[in-house]
């Protein structure tokens, strides 16, 4: 576009979408899964936090990484710290998200993604020193509640939807199912200021296009444990936009697996489905083709809700216990699947 030089100060505007701390307050403050929810994003709101072993200590950085760059960020900080627990802490620094980390668990080396709390500032941040790398000096980064009115510049178009819905499903990024459907909420005329707000609005549609009797979502991630639905809803809803050739298509191949949990790549059976999975909850829904090529709807919800009850807001990240629970209830899933398509080719 011809700019060489900016004057005055950088604003960056978020509020095209309700801007919100988390999606899920009880979960842990380091949980990259549960960042904060804003009109604008950067690595799915995570910041990049590396540490090395030098000189007696170590040498951390902070960055909003891509595959090709690495651009450092201030407005996230890191302090080691010589205890023995907790893992993190957070603190809002009010221009900055304020971390620390026990230094013992640091070990020789590492890294790991953190939830970011501060999103348009970290997307300001980085877009500051991306922007300086070709020559442009912006000054003064701050916020602003207005959105900005004059000649666009440059703008970027997405994905398809129906790709960032295919990748969504696939990897789970909860933060790509709140944004999504905060922006739904907003298309059908509506202005939530919560998640809460958004879901209800949800669940009225699902009630109306889906034919779902009964659903209680609080948010679009499944994140929020208060959300509830039945198998029966959901197989409800699976089988009426079954031949639409929307959803089934973007859904994720499930492989069965053999008794070691190697993926069976000639099984009979074949599945297209979405995940879900919380501490001592794991779920699968979508549509299974059996040997004879008839194919169903099912949904399978296994939830140990009083061992779940037990684990504090600290142990949520990897309960003890929790890996294992998670692996027999994939085995029962395969186990009722393989049931079903043995029933129905009789």
């Amino acid at each position: 576009a011809g700019v060489r030089s900016v004057k005055g100060t950088f604003y960056v505007y978020e509020g095209s979408l309700p801007v919100l701390d988390g999606i899920d307050p009880n979960q842990p403050d380091y949980v990259s899964y549960n960042p904060a929810v804003t009109g604008v994003a950067l690595n799915f709101n995570r910041v990049h936090f590396e540490w090395k072993r030098a000189s007696g200590g170590y040498a951390v950085t902070m960055d909003g990484r891509s595959e090709k760059y690495r651009p450092a960020v201030t407005m996230a900080a890191m302090q080691i710290t010589d205890r023995a627990s907790p893992l993190y802490t957070y603190s809002d620094g009010g221009a900055r998200d304020n971390w620390t980390v026990a230094k013992p668990a640091l070990g020789g080396g590492g890294a790991r993604w953190l939830p970011v709390r501060k999103p348009g500032l970290y997307a300001g941040d980085v877009f500051v020193t991306m922007a300086g790398a070709q020559g442009i000096r912006l000054r003064g980064l701050a916020m602003t509640k207005t959105r900005p009115v004059g000649a666009v510049l440059v703008a970027q178009q997405s994905a398809p939807l129906r790709d960032i819905m295919r990748d969504m499903l696939k990897y789970s990024t909860n933060l790509t199912a709140e944004m999504a459907g905060l922006a739904a909420t907003q298309a059908r005329g509506q202005k939530p200021g919560t998640l809460k707000e958004s879901a209800a609005e949800m669940n009225r549609w699902a009630k109306g296009a889906l034919g779902m009797s009964n659903p209680a979502l609080v948010d679009h991630s499944g994140l929020g444990d208060d959300s509830r639905v039945s198998v029966q809803d959901m197989v409800a809803a699976l089988i009426k936009v079954s031949g639409s050739g929307v959803l089934k298509p973007i859904l994720k191949t499930i492989l069965m697996r053999d008794a070691k949990r190697k993926p069976l790549s000639n099984h009979p059976i074949n599945v297209v489905a979405k995940t879900g999975t919380l501490n001592f909850v794991s779920t699968l829904a979508g549509y299974m083709t059996g040997p004879n090529g008839r194919e169903m709807a099912f949904a399978i919800f296994c939830a140990d809700e009083p061992r779940r009850a037990t684990i504090t807001r600290a142990q949520r990240a990897n309960p003890d216990g929790g890996r294992a629970w998670n692996v027999n209830a994939k085995r029962l899933q395969q186990s009722l699947i393989e049931r079903w398509g043995a029933y129905h080719e009789a």
